[in-house]
């Protein structure tokens, strides 16, 4: 997911420091690595939740806007945890401290973060032996509320953990943790849920499993359990706590004047409708399998993690525009093609493996490639420039959902996951357009920016809804996401635009 990769933008209020002494914070390797691995949980359980849409919708006979309920449960959570977090902090985190985690330190914030995860997950207990969906929709909110937590201590955390000029690589290593785990998650899942693929697809026994709800429980509560030993290992842990912030709150009228900048507006409405078609586009394709591909539920993981595995792939591309000198005695330029190519076949080939791992054939997906040529074209394109490479990946994003609407569907269904290619860097492209200019108000601005997440679960369900309307149906329901992509071309194009202003930030 974009947010679990890039998290907030470094925050000069943050530091790691020993609480004792006040020094710097030397934090090894093995820390580093343990704290990486929870966005290994972040994006496991965001991807495989495309995997229960079609599972409890089929189960429970559930309208497509209804299954589109766990997508909104799921990531309005951390719109909720955000809040609450902020009130706790205003009621409790008594003098001295700007916030809780200041309290509590970022090894203890983050141990409750995973215990309340861990909670979360138990839910699954009764939501599946009861073929509860009300109780599944709270176990993920649950879930994402601890996810809050989580990403509110572990994204500047990352950035932290030694030399600020190596924060965006370790941040990158983090999301390369993040996106095995999307890549992952639909596939164990349905594994877990449906057994191994013998390629027989016997439809009655497809049909058995899938009624059959108690299957559910048993990954999520594999991951309560790995929820839990995180909690402990990390609750013993000094990994330091932020300091007091040294600057001055804004006045309320130097907030409003950020906040009415286009480019700050403009970029959270950007925000909610990234995520919303990021996530509804991953959320309505299981539809699309069983509507236009008559593909039983059990055959969708591989597309699902197509599709998650298709951001992996655009993120990775684009670390070659990072290359700032050749090796091996070739040019610069040329080193950064090379890479261009080499970097997405590599993460194609780790997509090709886990599916074949799986007990999926994945030489059928191989079709795909095409739209890797496309990526590295375009990301060679845009040079690593935000402006340009949100407008022109908002282009080819809404250009791969018409196609996916009006080609057979043998060819959408993959015109529909090369939407992933084209979300993949976004998030970063519009937080660096939203920030420019905003000067001593860049906390408050990114805060508002990760509130907008939201629109994961807003625009997930109106898609839903408009896939049960027969005068549209599941195709038609895409150019929801296709309105989404032409406002960031507008925003790049339009509102983040450098201004002349002398308004005092």
């Amino acid at each position: 997911m974009p947010f679990l990769l890039y998290g907030p933008m470094r925050s000069p209020s943050f530091s790691t420091v020993d609480a004792g002494s006040g020094h710097a914070l030397s934090t090894p390797w093995r820390s580093f690595l343990t704290l990486i691995g929870v966005f290994f949980f972040w994006g496991f359980v965001a991807a495989s939740n495309d995997i229960l849409i079609p599972v409890f919708k089929q189960a429970l006979n559930l309208e497509q806007a209804q299954s589109q309920m766990i997508s909104f449960a799921f990531y309005v959570a951390y719109t909720l945890g955000s809040l609450l977090y902020l009130g706790a902090s205003a009621l409790w985190s008594g003098p001295g401290h700007d916030d809780l985690i200041s309290r509590w330190g970022y090894s203890k914030a983050l141990s409750y973060g995973l215990l309340i995860s861990a909670v979360g997950t138990l839910l699954f207990i009764p939501a599946a032996n009861h073929a509860s969906f009300p109780l599944l929709l709270a176990g993920l909110m649950v879930v994402g509320l601890g996810f809050s937590l989580q990403q509110t201590v572990a994204n500047p955390l990352v950035l932290l953990m030694g030399p600020s000029a190596g924060g965006s690589q370790r941040l990158s290593m983090a999301g390369g943790i993040n996106n095995l785990g999307t890549t992952l998650g639909p596939l164990l899942v349905s594994y877990a849920i449906f057994g191994p693929m013998t390629g027989e697809g016997s439809g009655a026994a497809s049909s058995e499993s899938v009624m059959d709800l108690s299957s559910v429980k048993t990954p999520y509560l594999v991951l309560g359990v790995l929820f839990t030993l995180a909690a402990f290992v990390f609750y013993f842990k000094d990994l330091g706590r932020p300091t007091p912030s040294q600057t001055t709150d804004s006045s309320g009228g130097e907030r409003r004047r950020v906040f009415a900048l286009p480019q700050v507006w403009g970029g959270m409405i950007a925000i909610f409708l990234y995520v919303g078609v990021e996530v509804a586009t991953a959320s309505n394709l299981p539809e699309y399998l069983r509507a236009e591909l008559h593909l039983p539920v059990e055959s969708f993981a591989p597309y699902v993690a197509l599709y998650w595995a298709s951001l992996m792939i655009g993120r990775w591309t684009g670390t070659a525009a990072m290359v700032r000198q050749g090796v091996l005695g070739m040019r610069t330029s040329t080193t950064r093609t090379i890479m261009r190519l080499v970097l997405p076949a590599s993460a194609f080939g780790v997509y090709m493996l886990v599916t074949a791992l799986g007990g999926h054939d994945p030489r059928e997906h191989v079709v795909f490639l095409p739209a890797l040529l496309v990526l590295v074209a375009a990301d060679a394109y845009s040079g690593g420039r935000a402006e340009r490479q949100l407008a022109l990946y908002a282009g080819l994003g809404m250009v791969s959902l018409i196609l996916g609407m009006v080609a057979p569907p043998q060819v959408g269904v993959y015109a529909l996951t090369a939407v992933g290619l084209f979300c993949s860097t976004l998030w970063p492209c519009i937080f660096d357009l939203s920030l420019r200019g905003v000067g001593s108000a860049t906390t408050k601005v990114s805060s508002a920016l990760i509130m907008m997440i939201m629109g994961g679960g807003f625009v997930s369900v109106l898609q839903g809804y408009l896939a049960d309307l027969p005068s549209v149906g599941i195709r038609g329901s895409f150019w929801v996401g296709v309105v989404c992509f032409a406002y960031l071309a507008f925003y790049a194009l339009v509102l983040a635009r450098p201004r002349n202003t002398s308004t005092p930030l």
